[in-house]
């Protein structure tokens, strides 16, 4: 274990920089936000990126009954109003009960329109006839694809813009299906800790049976976002937070964190790090798409 933190010393993610809050594990204030500052600011950059800079005044959001989602519908009808969210409820053969009383629970809440749309065929029209053997997290990632298939044809039906609700501890953990759930064009969320969101879902109303709940993507029976990781939202991160400000490994075990749970952030950190761009793109030219051409505000 401690080779491992020296091979990640060698290379930080960035240069350290100070942080005015003590580095313990017990230590919660770095994760501490404002929730009406973040509210308001979440509210104003939807208004500007789905009206302003889109030219949309429709959004979609597939509600899951978890609080990322959630939380993502009330920003959006607070930005645009109820009357601009239609929210889409996506099961699948496996989904909870629960899950849909939650999503419903929130549209009740917000006042969003809803469809629900079963998946089950479509999913298993491909795995049944040719991939029978496939195990619980292809059928989830099968699943997930699927999802975000109906949500964008919806969202073109509509005229409407589909927002995504990936948050950022999921983002840098990698803990998500690539070209799914953090496929849709606007994230709210993608810069809140999952922390962030659940403090920042109980700021803005998002009822308490959904934030209060473990987290779970309610595509294996049982399964939990903490039991696959091997680590706890918190834990995870304070971790993080901490590592991108440069911190490195071996400093946050000196200074009380789990070094084997260190280790899972740092590792996952690590390994999913293409998982975060877009397509690599060949370059053969000076104006390659998305390596060079970039719009004022992607600077």
């Amino acid at each position: 274990m401690q080779a491992a933190h020296r091979a990640n010393d060698a290379t930080p993610w960035l240069r350290e920089v100070p942080d005015a809050f003590p580095m313990s594990p017990d230590a919660t204030a770095p994760l501490e936000i404002d929730t009406d500052l973040a509210s308001t600011w979440l509210t104003a950059f939807l208004r500007d990126e789905v009206g302003r800079r889109r030219g949309f005044d429709r959004v979609v959001v597939g509600l899951s009954g978890g609080v990322d989602s959630s939380l993502t519908a009330a920003l959006a009808v607070a930005a645009l109003g109820s009357e601009a969210v239609q929210g889409f409820l996506l099961p699948y053969r496996t989904s909870s009960d629960a899950s849909r009383e939650h999503a419903l629970l929130c549209a009740d809440r917000f006042g969003i329109a809803t469809r629900e749309i079963e998946i089950t065929d479509a999913v298993d029209g491909y795995l049944e006839q040719f991939e029978p053997e496939a195990g619980g997290h292809r059928r989830g990632n099968v699943a997930a694809r699927q999802r975000m298939i109906i949500l964008f044809d919806q969202a073109f039906k509509l005229g409407a813009l589909p927002l995504g609700t990936g948050n950022k501890s999921e983002r840098l953990l990698g803990y998500y299906t690539w070209h799914a759930d953090d496929s849709p064009p606007i994230n709210p969320l993608g810069d809140l800790f999952k922390t962030q969101v659940w403090a920042l879902a109980r700021a803005v109303g998002v009822p308490e049976a959904i934030v209060g709940k473990p987290a779970t993507a309610d595509l294996i029976h049982g399964q939990t976002d903490e039991g696959d990781l091997g680590i706890s939202y918190p834990e995870a991160d304070l971790v993080l937070h901490h590592l991108l400000r440069g911190v490195t490994p071996s400093r946050l075990a000196n200074a009380g964190f789990d070094a084997a749970k260190v280790e899972i952030v740092v590792g996952r950190l690590e390994r999913t790090h293409w998982k975060r761009h877009l397509p690599t793109v060949a370059m053969l030219s000076a104006t390659a798409i998305g390596e060079w051409y970039l719009r004022p505000v992607d600077y």
